[in-house]
């Protein structure tokens, strides 16, 4: 059986309450004894032209349209005027009809209160049931406020703006439709999302306030594009995962970021999990002053761990990640100390000092362009370091090591790729000689992180331009730094060892579309305000990259954003006799033998000629994408 919509339950619950009202109006006169037979004739004769003249009041002023769980003092004076209104025009009504007779005078004066008491009183009992809050404050002139989401975000936000009473908002936009023209606090629900641009125009929106924390980044990139195709500045509530106040109002708008648009929905962690592998464990991260290393620090830091041991090179880096953590977690045990991982005598001391159970290892060198022109520096802190943190949980009796490896590493065309990858083999072969569970966790680009294109475009806006892109269809797989730190401490708990989880990244990002939105967000236009330049593959880049071989055969895990890749490792012996030569290459400094090893190692890694086609320059014309 199809039930009835909220509007049809609405009006034949007001419809009631009328004749209820009219009924109880006449009882009081008559001290709530019964009526004679003449006056109650008459009256209940009169109750049609009542409830026709009531209901008409009462859809003008739209007491349908409100919904009742957002129910405000508004509603309630829209109520007391059709209850007014209504009584004057029923007595004239009825006069014209009946000359008033049978009618006592008196009714028409008791019935519009008991009327609102009628239709109030339900309304703001359950708003108040629901939420607790009746406030509502005048509106005062201001900026012109268009709200996208009618849902309970919009609401709250709503509420705030009217205490503020600097905003006028002229109404929201929502696509379910079962929300069309109703209205909330008395303020309209005005159409689907699609009419925001005429909406903005209409009614000389001067801003638009995204109210939707829930939004996904495909709901997001539709939302923006709308705002700029109507020229109207736009600010959004933080997302659902960033709102662990469960505060929502003014302070919290902010500007849009590119991780609104690129980000995907919030993580489901197990959180219980992570909390059992970590609880009053001693937990050290290597290059813990860095972009990923640094979250895992704040990550691990809240979930009760006995100690933390930050492991960095960088005494800068160190001492704000150490600063930061000593605010935020006063009571916390922790031990910031400046070391290289290519310094075994520092390691095994750091190792020895605070016998630490579980190593996350995040320090690498990263950036492509550079470790390919310096082959050495790559070879030694991305392999021997890594050695030496696989030498040193073995040694000291840790539990488990993450290593934090790449996209890169895949395939490799750079020298940076290969690095990490042969790393990914050091880790699976202590893992079959060792009681420490070994795992790797590889995932692509992440947003906003030391060395990400993010930062490098948000400088160039800021001069002005150009953005420099390398290629038009360069691709790249992207993930917030709380996600990606997030799904490691998830991997950590539920790898068994010798695993190489992959992290699912979502949809690769076209770098043009990346820049055109940054851009875009900045609140200026690509190719007319700032120009995007494309100059070209550097030294061991890809056009595309992959988060795993072909032949390793991804497998789903407990986790739906972990997968599992098939090993496809060497002989032990056969890597520790590569890693042996590619040492002794490093104390020679002979770097076209370390090349030799590498490619021996890792036999994706391209060949010197293939490289030199990658790095020839290319400057294409800028041309807008269609995104």
């Amino acid at each position: 059986m199809r039930l009835p919509n909220v509007r049809t339950v609405v009006i034949t619950h007001d419809l009631l309450m009328i004749a209820l009202a009219w009924l109880l109006a006449l009882l009081a006169r008559f001290n709530f004894t019964l009526p004679p037979p003449d006056y109650l004739h008459s009256n209940l004769q009169a109750l049609p032209v009542v409830l026709g003249v009531q209901g008409a009041i009462a859809w003008y002023f739209r007491l349908y349209r409100g919904l009742w769980r957002f129910a405000s003092l508004q509603d309630l004076w829209n109520i007391v005027r059709s209850a007014a209104l209504g009584a004057l025009a029923i007595a004239l009504a009825l006069f014209v009809v009946t000359r008033l007779e049978g009618i006592p005078r008196s009714v028409l004066i008791v019935y519009p209160m008991f009327l609102v008491f009628l239709l109030g009183g339900p309304r703001l009992l359950y708003r108040l049931a629901k939420d607790r809050s009746l406030n509502l404050r005048n509106i005062r002139d201001g900026e012109r406020i268009l709200i996208v989401g009618a849902g309970n975000g919009g609401e709250m936000l709503l509420r705030d703006i009217l205490r503020d009473g600097n905003y006028v908002p002229v109404g929201f936009v929502d696509d379910r439709g079962g929300l069309a023209r109703m209205r909330i606090h008395g303020i309209p629900v005005l159409g689907a999302l699609e009419r925001l641009p005429d909406l903005v125009k209409r009614y000389q929106v001067d801003r638009v306030f995204i109210a939707i924390p829930s939004a996904t980044n495909i709901e997001m990139q539709r939302i923006v594009s709308l705002c700029e195709r109507a020229g109207a500045p736009f600010r959004t509530l933080p997302r659902l995962q960033d709102l662990v106040s469960g505060r929502v109002g003014l302070r919290e708008v902010r500007e849009v970021a590119i991780d609104d648009l690129l980000g995907r929905s919030a993580v489901q962690l197990d959180w219980d999990g992570i909390q059992r592998q970590l609880l009053g464990q001693t937990v050290l991260i290597t290059g813990g002053g860095g972009s990923i290393g640094a979250e895992l620090c704040r990550q691990v830091a809240r979930l009760g761990v006995a100690r933390l041991v930050i492991y960095e090179r960088s005494e800068f880096q160190l001492y704000l990640i150490e600063r930061e953590l000593r605010q935020t977690y006063p009571h916390l045990p922790l031990q910031a100390m400046l070391g290289d991982v290519c310094d075994t005598v520092a390691l095994d001391h750091a190792f020895a000092t605070s016998q630490p159970r579980l190593v996350f290892h995040a320090a690498a060198y990263k950036h492509v362009p550079i470790v390919e022109a310096q082959i050495r520096e790559g070879v030694r802190n991305n392999i021997l370091g890594t050695s030496n943190v696989v030498d040193a949980a073995d040694r000291h009796g840790c539990e488990a090591m993450v290593l934090i490896s790449t996209d890169k590493a895949v395939r490799p065309s750079s020298v940076m790729g290969a690095t990490k990858r042969f790393a990914e083999l050091l880790c699976e072969r202590r893992n079959q000689q060792s009681a420490t569970r070994y795992l790797t966790v590889r995932f692509g680009n992440v947003l906003d992180s030391a060395g990400s294109v993010v930062p490098l475009f948000r400088e160039q806006i800021r001069g002005g331009g150009p953005v420099t892109v390398t290629h038009p269809e360069a691709t790249r797989y992207f993930m917030t730094i709380p996600e990606a730190s997030q799904l490691i401490l998830q991997a950590a708990a539920v790898g068994s060892g010798g695993d190489i989880f992959v992290l699912d990244m979502g949809e690769p990002v076209n770098i043009t579309y990346l820049a055109e939105q940054m851009i875009r967000l900045s609140g200026r236009i690509p190719g007319q305000d700032v120009r995007i330049v494309y100059t070209g593959l550097r030294p061991g880049e890809k056009l595309r990259e992959e988060l795993f071989h072909a032949e390793e055969n991804l497998r789903a895990t407990s986790h739906p954003k972990l997968l599992l890749a098939a090993q496809t490792m060497l002989e032990a012996a056969r890597i520790q006799e590569l890693f042996e030569r590619l040492m002794q290459a490093c104390d020679t400094f002979d770097e076209k033998r370390i090349r030799e090893l590498l490619t021996e190692a890792v036999p994706e890694l391209s060949d010197e000629s293939s490289r030199a086609g990658a790095r020839e320059t290319t400057v294409v014309p800028f041309k807008r994408s269609s995104s």
